[in-house]
């Protein structure tokens, strides 16, 4: 069991991947408190339920849930490099999600609501969850 909590927490990635990390973490945060809580001019849950919903992914109120809880939660596990593996391995599923249920219809380009963003922060999460967190966080300080 130690082997795979050490495998899953171990990183050799350095500084870089900690900026990367903290800057990507605050992002999917303040986009996971939109969905969740409604802050910085998002739905909040029942608002962002009711759009899933109107678009086809349903239900809506558990899906905007999902979504929401992987953006938020993922989000602040980036920041304080913690299990960050995992993680960044739900994130991942969250934006393939957002690409190919919301996004891939309109293009490529955020200026007619394409994927790129979404591509973005899928590819970045992809690299932390092979690189791990980085030298400045807790997964590394708890794997040794």
């Amino acid at each position: 069991m130690n082997k795979l909590i050490n495998t899953v927490l171990a990183t050799r990635a350095g500084f870089g991947i900690t900026i990367l990390r903290v800057i990507t973490g605050l992002t999917f945060a303040s986009h996971g408190s939109q969905k969740l809580f409604g802050l910085f001019g998002g739905y909040g849950l029942a608002g962002t339920g009711q759009w899933m919903e109107s678009i086809g992914i349903t239900p809506g109120y558990l899906m905007a849930l999902l979504a929401g809880s992987a953006e938020f939660f993922g989000g602040l596990a980036l920041v304080i490099g913690l299990l960050v593996r995992p993680a960044a391995a739900s994130l991942i599923v969250a934006m393939l999600v957002a690409i190919f249920a919301v996004h891939i219809g309109n293009g490529f380009f955020m200026a007619t609501n394409g994927f790129e963003y979404a591509l973005i922060l899928a590819t970045i999460s992809a690299a932390l969850l092979v690189e791990g967190a980085g030298k400045f966080s807790l997964d590394r300080k708890i794997a040794g």
